[in-house]
């Protein structure tokens, strides 16, 4: 079964990349995407049950990606938030355990392990 896939990401490119990316070799299907975390929270709230993972950059157009991430702590556990950024450091991997993010991943070099959490 395709992961129902949401995906925040600023850069329209990178967000283009990312989608085709994971589509060609985790079978994703992308439901829906933005640019901001006005963004980002409305669609998720108002289509709780159309998505089973959520791709998340720390950085948007507007706000961040923690407090996206913070304002959807209601989610069931079958519904998995990641954080895919290029500040995926020791000090940003620490902050995204607080509000309960499933895992971090560095755009730069650990799409390959995204890769594979989409698949399991």
């Amino acid at each position: 079964m395709r992961l129902r896939t949401y995906v925040v990401e600023h850069n329209p490119i990178i967000r283009k990349n990312l989608i085709d990316t994971l589509k060609e070799l985790a079978d994703i299907t992308a439901v829906e995407t933005a640019e901001t975390e006005d963004d980002g929270i409305t669609w998720l709230d108002a289509n709780r049950q159309g998505w089973d993972l959520a791709i998340v950059d720390l950085f948007s157009k507007q706000g961040g990606g923690l407090g996206l991430l913070a304002a959807l702590h209601y989610r069931p556990a079958w519904q998995k938030m990641v954080v895919l950024s290029n500040s995926a450091t020791h000090k940003a991997r620490h902050r995204c355990a607080q509000p309960g993010i499933d895992a971090v991943f560095d755009k730069s070099n650990e799409i390959d392990a995204l890769v594979s959490y989409c698949l399991n």
